[in-house]
């Protein structure tokens, strides 16, 4: 007992001792690597929290600059499209240039790009700024995680840096709900837009002084054929989706950009088994821990971002909810998603693995979305919303973190950037086909509701509430779904964090 006490404490001096050694040498994790959590953290926060933000500021927009109902969508699409259609390149660009470099250029990007779109005189001018966030979100997302995974190797430090990370992820868009609102309400929806540059500032300077300099080792060539085809891909699947919130399924600008997208992105995949360089080699997204991840991350975005959606209107249209107060309505569903994702990644997840984890919070948030459809114009928000909204973010928690730490778990230094972009490509992906479906599910079901009755305000409002229920009921059936496949593909028992030896043998240290 005393010498495995002994033992245990020789071998906490020499991890200690190593540590620093690395530190010092360059090629260890950075003293001051909590500090870079938080630079990562904010830079992320804003990235997330975008995609909302701008939700609640839309009708003070739209009256400010006088474009039509039809046009309003342009500024989510804008920044969705650019966003998910550029994530792979953004990735991949952090391994060719460095992942210090490329996260302050999409810093400097994104707070530019938010500058020129908080003081936009025109829509054409506010679209474009929104599209522009989107590029270089996409070239900022990858590269923060990827520096999160090359500087925690520790697996219980990383564990909580990704329960940290994976919080952010799931609570970001709540809390762009939740500082739309107050910042359109109590100072201009251009706000909305400016406040990026506080955190784009703040991050900048902590990412300029903390991160490490340097090229990558081994750095790879860019795949530009492979490249142009899943942009291009990814591009229209998005955009065949967004198309279909205003248009029917059966239009060819529907079916037409899902059918180009889907064609392009099989002959992505069948390139990259046969390219010198892959954008995106298989052997990322081949391990099965890993595609359990990016599925998981794909379906959950589909029905967090679903939910978001028909929550806010109902709050604001049925129950008659301020911008401030929906926000805060969210709130508890945040706190709990932050502690379980951090109780998640230090206790559970080293102790039984993924396997019971991921499927379990599927489960969890699918049945949060199934209590949901009880909501009628009579709930209260004790007693019937703040319930299932606890819940999902039990389920969510569980969810996020754990799937994104597996998911940049044992690949490669220059693989790291572009596995990061899968992480986010999965969920941005995602949450926009999971929005445009459900709208128009819901808009079909409201539709189907009204026929045969007279148009009344009180049947109006009946026919918006079935909607929102169809609306939970599809997000729930999403939640199934993931429960089940990431039941199969998960691998039982403790997760592998580390490399294997035959891994570390091919891996050399990489700059950040």
């Amino acid at each position: 007992m005393v010498r495995s006490t002994q033992d245990s404490s020789a071998t906490g001096h020499l991890g200690r001792d190593s540590r620093k050694a690395g530190a010092e040498s360059g090629t260890g994790p950075p003293d001051h690597r909590w500090w870079v959590l938080v630079v990562v953290g904010t830079a992320q926060l804003m990235v997330v929290l975008d995609a909302t933000i701008v939700n609640i500021a839309l009708p003070s927009a739209q009256r400010a600059l006088g474009f039509s109902n039809g046009n309003r969508q342009w500024i989510i699409t804008a920044y969705a499209l650019a966003f998910g259609s550029l994530l792979l390149f953004g990735g991949r660009l952090a391994d060719l240039l460095g992942r210090k470099t490329t996260f302050l250029i999409g810093l400097v990007g994104f707070a530019l790009a938010s500058a020129v779109g908080g003081a936009a005189p025109s829509f054409e001018v506010l679209v474009t700024a929104r599209a522009a966030q989107g590029a270089f979100g996409a070239v900022l997302a990858p590269a923060a995680l990827s520096l999160l995974t090359t500087t925690f190797t520790d697996t219980r430090e990383r564990a909580k840096a990704f329960g940290i990370y994976g919080a952010i992820a799931g609570a970001g868009a709540a809390v762009g709900l939740l500082l739309g609102g107050i910042l359109t309400e109590y100072l201009d929806w251009r706000w909305c837009l400016y406040v990026n540059l506080l955190f784009a500032t703040a991050a900048f300077i902590g990412g300029w002084r903390l991160l490490r300099a340097g090229a990558p080792a081994n750095r790879p060539s860019l795949d530009v054929p492979g490249t142009l085809m899943v942009t291009s891909g990814l591009f229209c699947i998005v955009y065949g989706f967004s198309n279909a919130q205003r248009h029917s399924w059966t239009t060819p600008s529907t079916w037409g950009f899902l059918l180009a997208g889907v064609v392009l992105l099989l002959a992505f995949v069948a390139w990259q088994g046969r390219a010198k360089h892959p954008l995106l080699p298989l052997r990322v997204v081949g391990d099965r821990d890993r595609g359990a991840s990016f599925l998981a991350m794909f379906l959950s975005g589909a029905g967090m971002f679903g939910v978001f959606l028909f929550l806010t209107y109902y709050m604001q249209r049925t129950l008659f909810y301020s911008p401030i107060k929906t926000g805060l309505a969210f709130l508890p569903m945040v706190a709990v998603l932050v502690a379980t994702s951090l109780f998640v990644q230090n206790s559970l997840l080293p102790r039984i693995g993924a396997k019971p984890i991921v499927p379990t919070g599927m489960l969890f948030a699918g049945g949060a979305m199934a209590w949901l459809t009880s909501l009628d114009a009579n709930s209260t928000y004790l007693a019937h919303i703040m319930p299932p909204l606890l819940l999902l973010g039990l389920g969510l928690g569980m969810v996020f973190a754990t799937s994104m730490n597996l998911a940049t778990a044992r690949v490669r230094p220059n693989d790291a950037g572009v596995a990061s972009a899968m992480v986010n490509t999965s969920q941005q992906v995602g949450g926009s086909v999971g929005t445009s479906l459900l709208n128009s599910l819901a808009t079909t079901a409201a539709a189907s509701f009204l026929v045969g009755k007279r148009p009344t305000p009180a049947v109006a409002a009946q026919a918006q509430l079935h909607s929102y229920t169809v609306a939970y009921w599809w997000s729930a059936a999403f939640f199934a779904a993931g429960s089940l496949i990431t039941f199969l593909l998960f691998r039982p028992g403790k997760p592998r964090i580390q490399a294997s030896t035959e891994e570390s043998k091919e891996q050399t240290p990489a700059a950040m």
